[in-house]
């Protein structure tokens, strides 16, 4: 299922979401060296992404600080949360921002909501790091986040209703409640995290990373921002 849209109006203009999205696209597009070598590529995410064995001891890893020519871990932790392996799974990651992020800021409001965000961005992290504590692969994206912003519009904003595209044998666009498009969606990075544990690190999805960013944002929203929201909007067709 790619949700599309939803049907749930803010007060505000979202600046913070709007600046994120802004800083990853600008990330990718003007900071990664998108037209060198696959070396060059592998070496910026070694440079930049948040390493487990690192992120544990706070020191970088002594082939890692050579080729990089030293290396900041506490920059890397913030820094990874920019950097995307590809179009598509920059485009994915900003398409849940934007449709999500507007109106979990809306409700926290723009400081707390940035907080927030970088908050749920370090829990992924470590929620991933715990599943492989001595991994040397770097991890990069911004979906730890933005899981963090879908927990917390899960709890906050559970009736609101989603335009989907649903792919099964069929493709058809269905308004769903998001309580049904955020819940499907955890359920799935559950089952394909637990599916993968004791695979070994060779790279890939961080499905605990979102399965930990997601949680932290329903328990943050739970404890923090829940209350009564008004009746569902539906969509014009």
């Amino acid at each position: 299922m790619i949700p599309i849209r939803d049907a749930n109006p803010t007060t505000r203009r979202a600046y913070v979401t709007y600046g994120l999205v802004a800083l990853n696209v600008a990330a990718f597009v003007l900071w990664q060296p998108l037209t060198g070598t696959p070396n060059d590529q592998a070496r910026f995410f070694y440079c930049y992404g948040s390493i487990p064995k690192e992120v544990l001891s706070f020191e970088p890893l002594r082939d890692v600080a050579i080729i990089c020519g030293g290396k900041s871990v506490v920059f890397s932790l913030f820094a990874s949360m920019f950097i995307h392996g590809g179009w598509l799974h920059l485009g994915g990651n900003m398409l849940f921002l934007w449709i999500f992020g507007n109106n979990v800021e809306d409700r926290m409001g723009p400081v707390a909501y940035l907080a927030f965000y970088l908050f749920a961005g370090l829990v992924a992290t470590y929620a991933q790091v715990a599943t492989d504590p001595s991994s040397t692969i770097p991890q990069i994206g911004a979906s730890g986040a933005i899981a963090g912003v879908l927990g917390a519009y899960l709890v906050l904003f559970p009736h609101a209703r989603v335009l989907t595209l649903v792919i099964f044998f069929f493709i058809t666009m269905v308004e769903l409640p998001a309580v049904v498009v955020l819940g499907l969606w955890f359920v799935l990075q559950a089952f394909q995290g637990v599916g993968e544990l004791g695979a070994g690190a060779a790279g890939g999805v961080a499905w605990f990373a979102h399965i930990g960013g997601f949680l932290a944002g329903v328990v943050i929203a739970f404890l923090f921002y829940r209350r009564p929201t008004a009746a569902p909007r539906y969509l014009s067709p």
